[in-house]
C-alpha cells in the first residue's frame, strides 16, 4: 500500500480516542462535494510507504495507540486487509472510513478492525450524482455491518441539494435497525465541482430536523455541526 497523506494527531476522528490518520489515494465515486482532490485526481508524490507508515506510527506508540484509515477510498487497496492485520498485530485500534462500494474488500478487513465509519451520502436514487454505476455492493456492507459484531456507525454529510429532507426517510430505510448514525455539516471548501463552494451549509435547526425524523429508523443519532 502506499498513502497520500499523514495526520499525526487527531482528537476527532475516532470516536472517544485520540488517534494518527493515513490516507489512501484513489476513489471509485465522484462526489462533487468532496475536498480532497488532490487525493483522487491524478494524486502526485510524494507518497508515503506501507512500511514507512507503520514505523512512524510505531515510533509514536506511546503517544497515540489508534490508527484511522481514510481516503480516497480505502478498500481499492487489495492489500488493505494484510496491513489491517500488520497494525492490529502491534496493539494498534485500527478504524476504517469506507464507502462501502467493496464489500469483499470490507468483510476480510473486519476481523481486524475496531471501528468503522461508512458514508450513506443520501437516498439510493441519487447515487448517480456521486459518479456510482450501480449500489448492490455498497448495499451489501450495509448488511455486513448491521449483522456483525465490529462498532460502527452510518453517516451523512448532508449536502443542501444533494441531501434534503424527502432523502431522509428513504436513508432511514436503508439502515433501518442500524446501532448508529451521524449527520455531519457540509463545510465548503475546495470542493470537487467548484460549484459547490458556494452552497451555503444547514442551519442547525434543519439538521436537527433531520435527527429528529432519522430516529424512527436507528437507536442512536449524532449530530456533528
Amino acid at each position: 500500500m502506499k498513502f497520500g497523506g499523514f495526520q499525526k494527531t487527531s482528537l476527532i476522528d475516532y470516536p472517544g480516542k485520540i488517534s494518527s490518520i493515513l490516507f489512501t489515494t484513489g476513489c471509485n465515486l465522484r462526489c462533487p462535494f468532496c475536498y480532497n482532490r488532490r487525493l483522487i485526481i491524478r494524486p502526485k508524490p510524494p507518497f508515503l510507504s506501507e512500511g514507512d507508515a507503520l514505523g512512524i506510527l510505531l515510533s509514536r506508540k506511546k503517544y497515540v495507540t489508534s490508527v484511522v484509515i481514510t481516503g480516497g477510498e480505502p478498500t481499492l487497496n487489495r492489500d488493505l486487509d494484510a496491513f489491517v492485520r500488520r497494525l492490529k498485530d502491534q496493539g494498534f485500534a485500527v478504524k476504517l472510513d469506507t464507502n462501502g462500494f467493496f464489500p469483499q474488500m470490507l468483510e476480510k478487513c473486519l476481523p481486524y478492525l475496531d471501528y468503522v465509519a461508512m458514508d450513506v451520502k443520501t437516498s439510493l436514487g441519487k447515487y448517480g450524482l456521486m459518479g456510482a454505476e450501480g449500489t448492490q455492493g455498497f448495499q451489501r456492507s450495509i448488511k455486513l455491518l448491521k449483522d456483525g459484531e465490529v462498532d460502527y456507525e452510518f453517516r451523512n454529510t448532508a449536502v443542501p441539494g444533494l441531501v434534503n429532507e424527502e432523502d431522509i426517510p428513504e436513508i432511514g430505510a436503508l439502515v433501518e435497525g442500524a446501532k448508529r448514525f451521524v449527520f455531519q455539516q457540509f463545510v465548503p471548501r475546495e470542493t470537487l465541482d467548484k460549484r459547490f463552494n458556494d452552497v451555503k451549509p444547514y442551519p442547525p435547526e434543519v439538521m436537527e430536523r433531520f435527527a429528529e425524523i432519522m430516529k424512527r429508523y436507528v437507536g442512536e443519532i449524532a449530530l456533528r455541526i
